[in-house]
């Protein structure tokens, strides 16, 4: 992947993110609280989390200390 498409998915990346905090949020509030879609909204953003620090790592050179 370029740096350019490695930059566009990141950004693709991070707007899944904020959604579905959002989406957790609104399902937490709700009368009914369904902790089983909540479960697997939060695992979906932990695997988005790795994605963009994945994404990240290959945009910013190696720094040998």
């Amino acid at each position: 992947m370029s740096p350019e498409e490695i930059t566009q998915r990141l950004e693709l990346l991070r707007i899944e993110h904020r959604d579905l905090d959002a989406a957790i949020i609104a399902l937490g509030e709700g009368t009914t609280t369904d902790q089983l879609q909540i479960a697997r909204l939060k695992k979906r953003k932990l695997k988005l989390r790795d994605e963009i620090a994945w994404c990240e790592d290959q945009l910013l050179p190696e720094i040998i200390a």
